[in-house]
């Protein structure tokens, strides 16, 4: 199996490297589905592998100039708390429902990834639309809705994996003016952060595989090296608008739709 997990984090670092997000929306289901992890189990395990390979990407990002450090600092300051509350609730869960937990999660990811396919969908559409790159300044609005995104993003990663990525990615597109580029640099520089908060509490939880979080970030960490060359040069709209489709099959796939 060893193998297969390195083969599946080059392709998932690859995609991450390119459009910022897939991490988690992709690498739960694909532990749950094709290796036959436990739900809680896949989750804290791509948590904390995402928080490596990330951390990977989201510096050759700042190297080449595509994150907003400001506004990653407020959507943090409301998404790393969060993201540990989400933890607290998952592991609350599983004392009280006991291995029935892991039903739970199973459809709770399920819903998130549905959720997550359509919010990508919308993100296919909108990056049709050129950002402004010029510098942004932040006004107070802006800090204040980074901050709320934060909260509601922060506790659906932690308690599913879901949303470093795709739901960040898509208020980023939605409410900021911020180019395709810094639109992926500012996600997965944020994601870094709120991974290894949410990472670390699930590590602690006992929720994560070592040895299979090893053997994906040996395949991860090249491919979003490679993929963060390729940010630009990709047809970007086809790469989300097929994930797309993966993650919402997924999704339904999970809460028993077929």
């Amino acid at each position: 199996m060893s193998w297969q997990l390195t083969l599946t984090g080059f392709g998932i670092g690859l995609l991450v490297g390119m459009t910022g997000m897939g991490g988690g929306s992709l690498m739960t289901p694909v532990l749950v589905l094709g290796f036959d992890f436990p739900p809680v189990t896949a989750v804290g395990t791509d948590i904390f592998h995402g928080a490596i390979f990330k951390t990977i990407g989201a510096w050759r990002h700042r190297v080449l100039g595509h994150v907003h450090a400001r506004l990653v600092f407020w959507f943090a300051l409301g998404s790393i708390p969060a993201s540990i509350g989400g933890v607290a609730m998952i592991d609350a869960l599983q004392r009280r429902y006991g291995d029935d937990i892991d039903d739970v999660a199973t459809i709770v990811l399920g819903i998130a990834l549905v959720f997550a396919a359509v919010g990508l969908l919308a993100k296919t559409i909108f990056l049709g639309q050129t950002g402004d790159d010029r510098p942004y300044v932040l006004t107070q609005r802006d800090r204040m809705l980074a901050v709320t995104i934060g909260i509601l993003g922060g506790f659906v990663l932690g308690l599913t994996s879901v949303g470093s990525g795709t739901f960040f990615g898509l208020a980023l597109i939605m409410l900021f003016p911020l180019t395709a580029p810094k639109v992926v640099g500012t996600d997965l520089f944020h994601a870094a952060l709120l991974l290894w908060a949410a990472g670390l509490a699930h590590l602690v939880g006992g929720n994560v595989d070592l040895g299979a979080t090893a053997w994906l970030a040996l395949g991860s960490i090249p491919g979003i090296l490679a993929g963060s060359q390729l940010t630009v040069r990709l047809p970007e709209p086809v790469i989300r608008l097929a994930l797309g489709v993966v993650l919402l099959l997924s999704g339904l796939k999970l809460v028993g739709a077929f």
